[in-house]
């Protein structure tokens, strides 16, 4: 028996917290977007393509639902930026407290600064891989520390921070930025995926702003830039990083979706999708990769 309340329509049995190894938070929030608004109803259609999806992946030939996927109820803190990021660090602390595998979908992503403060303070030696077209590394931005222009700035200053697909930037961002672990879009046709990997430490969390995909294949974004990845190579650096680390978490955000095409909303509940397939099917393969 399914319910319409649970994630992708999964049966009750695979959608109780007491027996899901994943919790899925969605964070419908858009107080901070400084250009087209609407990352508030990403949440709520990445759920609705979720229920029209095939759950047998191809590629590592799994039905990841059958772990268990709980989706909780949302949070909804839209008072202040700073109290939203407040809401969504406690109730991320909350559920990888309850050993949970846990996801965020956002929203802007200011909601990530929330989510990553969390997963430092629990996990040591973290890596935060952000997928991006954009550097987000203001101190702060239209008077808040907790905007989406200041996403991953925290993250910069607490641990190793690796920026992938990043092509838009103020000049300001540089004194925050290490180059160094830096991938810019204009590099990626280059071997750079070793490089990367080579550089994140054994725990890491991921967080995708949709708008590091080319326009082409995910229009629906806040703010959409010109010469982004593409949907296999973002997938096979992504089945890397979850063969090679312990992935901890992730959150994906930014979805801002179009009444007319509803693709965009689809790309982001196959990545969901995809990136749960990769964490259980090779969740044992950086231990055994050590142990080697």
């Amino acid at each position: 028996m399914a319910s319409k309340t649970n994630y992708a329509g999964i049966p009750d049995k695979y959608a109780r917290i007491d027996e899901a190894k994943v919790v899925l938070i969605p964070v419908p929030y858009d107080g901070t977007s400084s250009w087209q608004k609407g990352a508030d109803k990403g949440p709520q259609a990445f759920l609705e393509a979720s229920e029209n999806m095939e759950l047998f992946d191809i590629e590592t030939r799994t039905e990841v639902y059958k772990k268990g996927i709980y989706l909780a109820p949302p949070v909804s803190e839209n008072s202040s930026p700073e109290k939203m990021v407040e809401a969504v660090h406690k109730t991320t602390k909350n559920y990888i407290n309850q050993d949970k595998f846990v996801t965020i979908f956002g929203g802007e992503h200011s909601v990530s600064i929330g989510t990553i403060r969390a997963f430092h303070e629990h996990f040591q030696d973290l890596t935060v891989v952000q997928i991006d077209a954009h550097a987000d590394l203001r101190p702060s931005y239209e008077g808040s520390t907790c905007n989406h222009a200041c996403a991953v700035h925290e993250a910069s200053k607490k641990g190793n921070l690796i920026q992938v697909g990043i092509r838009s930037m103020d000049e300001s961002e540089l004194e925050h930025m290490d180059e160094n672990r830096v991938y810019f879009a204009h590099d990626l046709y280059e071997d750079w995926t070793e490089d990367a990997i080579g550089q994140m430490t054994p725990n890491v969390f991921i967080t995708i702003d949709l708008d590091a995909f080319d326009p082409s294949i995910m229009p629906s974004t806040g703010t959409p830039e010109p010469g982004g990845l593409f949907w296999y190579e973002t997938l096979e650096f992504l089945k890397e990083i979850f063969k090679k680390k312990n992935v901890v978490g992730f959150d994906i955000v930014e979805l801002c979706p179009n009444e007319v095409d509803k693709s965009s909303d689809f790309l982001a509940a196959k990545l969901y999708y995809k990136m749960l397939s990769y964490k259980f099917k090779y969740e044992n393969a950086s231990e055994e990769e050590e142990e080697d």
